[in-house]
This record gives structure tokens, sequence and C-alpha cells, in this order.
């Protein structure tokens, strides 16, 4: 299992979540149900945003990727995402592994070498390579940058392409210069991709919108820049390999370092029978469904066995923007406001499915923190535990009731469905609908008015309500990792990473329980006053 790797020229904000946190829960049930999985990902280093901002900042590339991987290292685990490895694409592991695959492209004829001409701005004294230059998009006229058209209709672009380029930097129109680059006859690959891309796995979006490019045409593609930050192109001066060629490639040396840490053997996943699953945004389908089976299947390697691409990120209903100040930090905004990093993951799994846009709205996050965590799945734990503990201070003995195992049976069901269709909404959905069973059982009951007139009837039900939490506990883990492990505390035990099938075991009557706490805190209306102004305040300063 990989997840697209973070681009280290900044902090982590809300957009990059889309991506970890599905993945995140999917590789812990994954593991609930016996599977063996190798979760890796890693800093994105190389490309020219990078340069970009390191020359903006007066400092080397080697800084900022320092600066900002050491960020995403300390950020992941206090959001309970957990990899098997991060890696970083500027290690001397990936940049020999890429080495490899581009030579074992080159010996099976799929790399060459063409003359371009290129634009150069005489004043920065430099070729202008993706982000060094900005102009319009060849196909819908939009404003667009040197490899992608990222205001319109979000095509990669091939050097070369860009329509009236400026230097981005210093605003120059740019002379035309001869350089030699290479390409990657993705051509020789266009039969492959078509039967390829009609039995990849994963998502729809990701498999139709790759199809749809193989159906335009394709073009064999430039994988070298004129640079000196990146991945030497070998026994070529002043050529690196484009960021797209060997930030994949850290899938490989990522696992190959988790290999040489632990003893496994990253072979059995890269050339072997092992499962290859990537969790990516919506937004680089082309390079993952496309340049990336190509590149693996030309050198050697095993294809993906499914993508699985998500939709995009709204904030307060807005198009994601860092620049237009529709953004929203994931550690100043969030997590050092002392929010719920267990919340955060609820909100995007449970937003909406995993194929649709998510959008970020402070007040949106306030209803259901307080309706549906606070209101309905701790309200229905918090009493059943403070229940059990006033009037028996252990787990009662108990029949676990027929209706109510079969409410948590299709609560299991309903979640393996949703793994195999990669619908996150619909585990969330199926936790929660299992909690408003919990209230209402529990209401129906009453054991507060048969604690005295029939105790036998009363003990029964909290063994029951209590039976719930532990399934609970369960189900939740992947999604709430912390809250998980605060129910099992207040069962009386400590758990971590219980099988799926702990859900219908017996529970351990007799076992003492604590004074319980709630498991979830409301969000006060001055919190989300502050946190909706501040978002404005940040749009308003970038429209400044």
């Amino acid at each position: 299992m990989t997840c697209g790797l973070p681009y280290v020229n900044g902090p982590c904000h809300i957009a990059h979540l889309r991506t970890y946190v599905p993945a995140d829960i999917f590789v812990r049930f994954l593991r609930k149900m016996g599977q063996e999985v190798v979760f890796v990902c890693g800093s994105d280093t190389h490309g020219t945003p990078i340069t970009v901002k390191a020359e903006e900042e007066g400092v080397t590339p080697q800084e900022i990727i320092a600066k900002y991987h050491q960020h995403f290292v300390e950020l992941f685990p206090r959001l309970g995402i957990s990899f098997n490895n991060y890696g970083n694409t500027d290690d001397p592991l990936n940049h020999s592994r890429t080495i490899q695959i581009i030579e074992a492209l080159m010996r099976n004829g799929y790399v060459y070498a063409k003359i371009l001409t290129l634009p150069y701005c005489p004043i920065c004294k430099r070729f202008l390579p993706d982000r060094y230059q900005r102009g319009t998009c060849p196909y819908c006229g939009a404003p667009a940058r040197g490899d992608e058209c990222d205001q319109g209709c979000g095509r990669y672009l091939e050097p070369g392409e860009l329509m009236d380029p400026r230097c981005s930097v210093c605003g120059t129109k740019p002379e035309q210069r001869e350089t030699r680059h290479y390409f990657l006859r993705l051509t020789a690959f266009e039969d492959f991709l078509r039967d390829y891309l009609n039995h990849m796995e994963g998502t729809d979006i990701a498999r139709n919108y790759a199809i749809q490019w193989v159906e335009k045409g394709l073009k064999d593609w430039n994988i070298t820049r004129n640079m000196d930050w990146g991945v030497k192109f070998p026994g070529e001066e002043g050529l690196v390999l484009y960021v797209w060629v060997d930030a994949p490639i850290g899938y490989i040396s990522s696992t190959e370092e988790w290999a040489e840490r632990t003893g496994g053997d990253w072979e059995y996943y890269w050339k072997g029978p092992g499962y290859l699953i990537h969790f990516i945004g919506g937004d680089i389908v082309y390079h993952h469904c496309l340049f990336w089976p190509a590149m693996l299947k030309g050198s050697g390697y095993d294809v993906p066995y499914a993508v699985v691409a998500s939709g995009m990120v709204r904030v307060e209903g807005k198009i994601f923007s860092k620049s237009r100040g529709y953004v929203i930090w994931v550690e100043e905004d969030y997590l050092d406001k002392g929010l719920d990093p267990d919340a955060l993951r609820y909100y995007i799994a449970s937003y909406t499915g995993h194929t649709r846009d998510l959008d970020f709205s402070w007040t949106t996050y306030g209803e259901k923190v307080n309706k549906e965590l606070v209101g309905t799945l701790g309200n229905f734990l918090y009493r059943a535990l403070l229940f059990a503990y006033r009037n028996y201070k252990a787990i009662p003995e108990g029949r676990v009731e027929p209706e109510v195992r079969t409410e948590v049976e299709k609560a299991i069901q309903t979640i393996r469905d949703a793994l195999d269709e990669y619908a996150f909404k619909k585990i969330t959905d199926a936790v929660v609908t299992l909690a408003a069973y919990g209230n209402r059982y529990l209401q129906a009951r009453e054991p507060w008015k048969t604690r005295k007139t029939d105790p036998e009837k009363a003990q029964e039900a909290i063994h029951n309500c209590l039976w719930l939490t532990k399934a609970i506990a369960v189900l939740i883990e992947p999604v709430m990792p912390e809250k998980a492990e605060v129910v099992w505390s207040q069962l009386g035990e400590h758990r971590e990473e219980t099988p799926l099938s702990e859900a219908l075991k017996p529970l351990l009557a007799g076992t003492p329980l604590d004074k319980p706490d709630p498991i979830f805190e409301q969000v006060s209306d001055e919190t989300l006053s502050s946190l909706i102004e501040m978002v404005s305040h940040r749009i308003a300063m970038a429209k400044g």
C-alpha cells in the first residue's frame, strides 16, 4: 500500500489528508482481517517547486526538504497515520533505484534522445522548466504553468507546449534555444495500457480518466529537465530526470528501506505475488495510471493492482487554493489549537463518498462532532459505561441477545462491502448507526427502572450494552485509533489493532471498571466562531 508522496515545499494542509486518512483506515482494516500489509510513503523532494521555494527563501534545496520532511515525519503520528516506512526521494537508495530503472528502459529501447527548442531566459540565464514559466494552456486557453494547466483543464503539458511563455521569476519573454532531452516511448505501451486499464482495480475516476487520455492518443513523454537539482540523467551534464520519474520510484525505494530495516523482502511486492495498491489524489491520475505502469512494465517490475483516486478538496465551499487563502493548515490551524485528531479523521472519512469532492467547513465540522460523535456515538458509550460503573463496578454477567448480535453482524458486513468499494463514508455510517441502535436499545430496556424491579433483566441489558461497546471499539479503531484505546481502557482492557472477529466474541464478565469520562468533547460556539474568522481573515489578506 502506498500514498501519493507529499511534496515538501511547505507544511501539511487539509487536502493532503484526503489521501492519507482513508489509506490509513484501509490498511488498519486489512490488518484486522488478517492481511499482511506493508504501508509506505515518503517525501517528494525534487522538481522546480523546491528550487523556486529555496530561491525565494535564500537557502539551498537541501535545507527546504530537510525542514519540511521532518515536519511530515513528526506530523503523521499525531494524526494516527502510521507508515511501515516513510522515505525521501533524495535518499541515495532512491537515486540508485531510479538510475537502475532508467538504464533498464534504455536497454529495452524505451528511451531515446531528441533535440528540442525550448524557452531560455536571457536575464536569469537558464532554460525555463516547469514552474519557471507561466503562460497560456494550448488546449483550453486558461493561465497555466510550464508543466500543467493548473487553472483550467488540468492537462499535463510537455516542455515547449505552453503558449505565450514568460519567466515566472523576472517576467521576461524567453528566447528559444536548442537543447537535448530524453523521452520515454509512451506510445509503445498503448496496447498494454488499454488492456491494463480495463482490468485495473480501484476507483472508477482513476480508471475512466486514464482511459480517456489513451483514447485521445498518447504522446511520448519528456523525462528530463535542464536543472541541477534532482536525479542526474546517466551520462548527461546539466540534465536531471523529471520529478514524476523518480517520485513514484520512491514507493519502491521506501519498500527497500523497510526491507533493510526489518529483513523483509521488497521484491515480493514489486516483482512477485504481492498486490500493489496506490491511494492518490484525483489530480495525479495521469501520472499513476499512464506513465507509472509504463515505466514499471518496461523495466521488469509488477504493475499496480489498484489505483484508488479520491475526489478533490474545497474549503468553505471554494476550490482549495493556498494562494487565495482557501486552505486549512493541519498543524497551525488544527492540532496546535488543541482540536481532536480523531475528529478530523472522522470528518474526512464521513463527510462524503471517497470519489466526491470533500468540502471542509468549520460549521459542518462542528455539527458532525457535536451531533454524530458527541450526541450519538459518545452518548451511547458514556451512558452504558457510566451506568455499569455506578451499579456494578465490573462487567456484569449476561447473554448476548440475538437481535443485538444481528446488528453487529450487519455492521461488519456493511464495512466489509464498503472496503471492497473504497467507500469510507459507509464505514463510519455503519458505526454511528450501531451506536444509534445502542441508544434505542438502552432507552427501551430502561435498566434504571428494572434495576430495582427486575435486577436480572437490568444486568442482562447492561451486559448487552457493554458487548455493543466492545464491538464499537473494534470497529472504530481504524477510523479513530486514539478513541478506540480510550474505550478499551474504560472496558478494563488495553488493546490495539484487535482482529475484526473480536467484535463478535464474548465479554469477560467480572472485569473491573473504572469511572468513565466522556469519549468526545463538544466544540463550543466560541471556538467555531474563532476558527471561521481565522479562515475569513486569511482569505481577505490573500485578496488584499
